[in-house]
């Protein structure tokens, strides 16, 4: 049975909390959400998808939907303090086609995936990006006059201001990131291969590993065993084909399953809806 687990279900578009507890041993785990974290105060390494953060305060982490992650804490231990935002991948997507043009509201993501998933803002820069998740965070938890549209308003207005910093190069990347070279390339390969038949013996020729290693070390980076990491990054890529109009069954085959029961049952264990259920809770939103 492998290690790690998926944690929560987002039955809302987005959810904001202010979380300030005592460290313990938190197991890989991953979301069908994606997470924002600003990193308040702790001693505390973040890793994710086999890259290990050193966190210091100001600090803010991206983790997108599916990516494998966890904290391990540092001794001394002091408390794990951070504002964590929790956001529905298909919202993000619903508000983003208002401006198909300029607003991806999901880039902060891939931009981090693409260099470094741990960004930093000191203090005092144009867009205080502290100061605006305070505020969401707080409005969050009110009860005023239409309260739920505000917090909404408020979190479209991080967001933005989120992006305008990192494309004006207001978040460095403060954290440098340690990694297993072979394991990072073999990352690469399968999410540049998903559609492709994808065996273990043919990724330790790659880098030039014994299998046995590959599969130990794979699973110790990673939290994932290769063929769980495999099936769930092909099931990701399936949502995301089912946002066209492919048939589902050609989908299925497209990601790499041998045939549609198996795709269905993975998709359901995953995403807790079939795949045809997924296409037209879509269509209905269209």
């Amino acid at each position: 049975m492998d290690n790690y687990e998926k944690k929560g279900y987002l039955v809302s578009d987005f959810r904001i909390f202010h979380l300030c507890d005592e460290p313990g041993e938190i197991p890989f785990h991953y979301h069908d959400f994606h997470k924002i974290i600003f990193f308040l105060n702790g001693n505390a390494d973040y890793v994710i998808e086999g890259r290990s953060y050193h966190l210091e305060p100001r600090d803010i982490i991206f983790v997108a939907a599916g990516e494998i992650h966890r904290p391990v804490f540092l001794t001394p231990a002091r408390p794990y303090d951070r504002i964590v935002i929790y956001i529905a991948p298909d919202f993000l997507e619903r508000w983003s086609e208002r401006d198909p043009q300029h607003a991806d509201l999901s880039a902060c993501f891939r931009l981090a995936g693409e260099t470094e998933h741990v960004m930093h803002q000191t203090a005092h820069k144009n867009h205080d990006l502290l100061f605006h998740i305070n505020k969401l965070e707080k409005t969050a938890r009110g009860e005023g006059f239409a309260n739920g549209l505000y917090t909404e308003i408020l979190f479209m207005e991080f967001m933005i201001i989120l992006h305008r910093s990192l494309l004006g190069h207001e978040l460095k990347t403060q954290a440098k990131a340690v990694y297993d070279p072979k394991i990072q390339q073999v990352l690469a390969y399968i999410a540049e291969h998903l559609q492709e038949p994808l065996r273990v013996d043919d990724l330790a020729g790659l880098v030039y590993l014994s299998r046995y290693y590959l599969m130990r070390k794979f699973k110790e980076d990673t939290g994932y065993s290769i063929h769980q990491y495999i099936a769930s990054k092909r099931l990701l890529l399936a949502r995301e084909l089912l946002h066209g109009e492919k048939p589902v069954t050609e989908i299925s085959s497209d990601v790499g399953f041998a045939d549609y029961s198996t795709f269905a049952r993975a998709f359901r264990n995953y995403f807790h809806q079939s795949p045809t259920d997924y296409r037209e809770s879509l269509r209905k939103r269209n």
